[in-house]
Parts: C-alpha cells; sequence; structure tokens
C-alpha cells in the first residue's frame, strides 16, 4: 500500500476544505495517509477518515523578524528530519498555504500542487505580484502542478509557459451521495415557497464574492414590481456590511453559515454566483446534483461547463446580475441532467494517474 501526504491550512467550512475530506474518505481503503495542517482544527476535523493520520506543521509567526525565522529554520529542519522523502507521494492541497507547499516538496519526489483559485485575479491582474507568488511557492520544485479549471492552467502557461509539460488540469471529487441524503434534512428558519427564491452559497466577502451586487440587482428589480426571494447562507468579514445593506429590502434574509447548506439549496429554485473570480465553484457541482439552474458571473470555466446546459452566464457587474436575474424571472432555465457519477469516476482516474 502506497504512503501518501496531504499538506493543508486547517478544515474550516470552505469549498476546498470540504474537496479534500471527500477525497480523503474516497481513496483512504487504497493509501496509508497523512494529513498535515498548519492549523489542527475546523468543523470538517471529526469528518476526517479515522485511518487517516493527522500531524501538525505550524511555523512561528513571532513579530521580531530575525527569532521568527531562527525558529521557522529549526522547525524545517526537524520536518526535513523526519519527513523527506519518506513518501511515496504528496500534495500541497492549500495553494495559499507557503508551509504546506514546504511540506509537500518535502514529503515526497513525486510531488504536486494542487490549485484552487484563480490568483491573477486575487492580485487584480498584476503580473509581478502573481509571479512572485508562485515563486515563493517554489513551483519549480513540484513534479505536477494541477487546476481546478482549465481557464486557470491556460492563464498560468501564459506567463510560466516552462512549465507547460508540468501542468494538468483535474477537478474536485464531490460526495453527490451524501449531497443528496443531506438535502432532505428537515429545517425550520426556511419553508418552500410560491414564489421564485434565489439563493446564494458562500462567504461573505465583497473583494472577490461582490455580494453587492445581488443586493443591488434585487432593490432594482422590486421597484420594478417582480416578486421573489433571496437567501444568503454563509458568513464572513463583509456579513455586517451586507445585512446593513439590505436593510430596508424584504425579500433578502440572511440566515448564516450552515454546516448543511444543501436542504436550502434544495428549496431554493436558482443557485446565485455573482463573484470576480473563483478557481472552480464547489457550489457549481452541488447544483448541478440537486438538478437547481445557475446564475453566474463569467468566472472559471463558467462558459465551458455552465452556459446553455445548466444556467446562464452574466457579465461581472450589478447589471449582468440584474439581467440574469430579471431574465430567470420571466422565462426560467430547464438545466440538462448530470451524471455525478460519471464526473467522480474521471477525477479518481486522474488522481490515481497522478500517484502512479
Amino acid at each position: 500500500m502506497k504512503n501518501i501526504l496531504f499538506s493543508a491550512y486547517s478544515l474550516d467550512v470552505g469549498g476546498i476544505e470540504t474537496a479534500l475530506i471527500t477525497l480523503l474518505k474516497e481513496i483512504q481503503s487504497e493509501f496509508e495517509i497523512t494529513l498535515v495542517l498548519e492549523k489542527v482544527e475546523g468543523i470538517f476535523l471529526k469528518e476526517v477518515p479515522k485511518s487517516v493520520k493527522i500531524i501538525q506543521y505550524k511555523p512561528c509567526d513571532f513579530k521580531v523578524s530575525f527569532i521568527r525565522k531562527a525558529i521557522n529554520f529549526i522547525k524545517q529542519q526537524k520536518f526535513k528530519i523526519k519527513y523527506k522523502n519518506k513518501f511515496d507521494f504528496s500534495v500541497c492541497y492549500a495553494t495559499y498555504s507557503y508551509s504546506a507547499s514546504f511540506v509537500a516538496r518535502q514529503a515526497s519526489k513525486n510531488n504536486l500542487i494542487w490549485v484552487h483559485n484563480d490568483y491573477l485575479s486575487f492580485y487584480n491582474n498584476d503580473v509581478d505580484k502573481y509571479k512572485e507568488f508562485y515563486n515563493k511557492l517554489k513551483i519549480d520544485k513540484f513534479k505536477k502542478i494541477v487546476f481546478v479549471s482549465q481557464k486557470d492552467e491556460n492563464t498560468f502557461i501564459k506567463y510560466f509557459p516552462d512549465f507547460n509539460n508540468k501542468c494538468d488540469v483535474c477537478n474536485n471529487l464531490i460526495d453527490y451521495k451524501k449531497i443528496q441524503n443531506l438535502s432532505k434534512e428537515k429545517i425550520e428558519d426556511f419553508e418552500k415557497s410560491n414564489i421564485i427564491t434565489f439563493i446564494n452559497i458562500g462567504r461573505h466577502e465583497e473583494k472577490q464574492k461582490k455580494l453587492s451586487r445581488i443586493i443591488e440587482a434585487t432593490e432594482k428589480l422590486n421597484k420594478e414590481g417582480y416578486k421573489f426571494n433571496v437567501i444568503f447562507i454563509g458568513d464572513g468579514e463583509n456579513f455586517a456590511d451586507y445585512k446593513k445593506m439590505a436593510q430596508n429590502i424584504q425579500n433578502i434574509k440572511f440566515l448564516g453559515a450552515k454546516k448543511n447548506p444543501y436542504p436550502y439549496l434544495k428549496l431554493s429554485d436558482c443557485m446565485i454566483m455573482s463573484s470576480d473570480y473563483e478557481g472552480y465553484p464547489v457550489v457549481f457541482i452541488e447544483s448541478l446534483i440537486l438538478n437547481k439552474p445557475i446564475i453566474t458571473t463569467d468566472v472559471s470555466d463558467s462558459k465551458k461547463d455552465i452556459e446553455g446546459k445548466y444556467g446562464l452566464i452574466v457579465e461581472k457587474s450589478t447589471t449582468g446580475i440584474y439581467d440574469g436575474m430579471k431574465r430567470f424571472l420571466e422565462e426560467g432555465f430547464v438545466p440538462q441532467e448530470f451524471n455525478p457519477e460519471r464526473y467522480n469516476q474521471e477525477i479518481l482516474n486522474k488522481i490515481r494517474k497522478f500517484i502512479n
């Protein structure tokens, strides 16, 4: 049985963390797995399979620079002595974590970094910062660089053409049976309505998610006499700002973060996403599993995977969201049938190929 390692930041609520747990559960019987976390915490911690060994690698964050660097140097040397090239395969699953990158690079020569975000957009299209980010991750030390979307791979190759032969695209696994079962759970703070309900599920953070677009579009549609509801599932640094922004809009409800958002998605009519950028939104696949149409801004591979088949693609603006909501209210949208079993099998075949 091969010995493999995954490195990540924590197991708090999030698309990356959900995908990691799903992957660990799926392959636990095939491999001996070690999970290295910078913070051994998070709502999904108790869902890690018992066969997976969890260890912590937490860099020092002491304010005095030379002390911090000295302690981190010692920590790195200790990790190398104990774990260097001791694994058959290693994965840095949290691209944004420099310590996760270090751990995966040291653990195995057969290593992979899994990129889950559109980092050029994250750095506001600043190419120098984009390159600096990947160079600090020591991207050249990885045997394989995997992206969750074709768009992100194309962007990377544009600025790092020498690594073209290392790159591949592989989306995240989805636990579709769990989602289908959890969607049947009874909830008390939301009921199915006779009028259309739009739902947004995700972090409340304006820089990326731009939920203000949904609030502003809702207000405009209300003034034009359209009848519908909008519910927000999630929390984040701009949660209070959004509530204040929508305080006089009666058909918007903020229901907070939910460990199980699927009953809310199942009872809604359409998933709506207003982001400026995404890696590959897990909520896309979750919506398809529950047969919910999608309205989304043009992020990730949405034009390739969603447009015309599973939903509407709109421009990244309040006007774009307004147009998409209005079109759905007037015309509706019936998504194609989605086969989650085939979707997962294609991903598992790729993952096994990476490991071997």
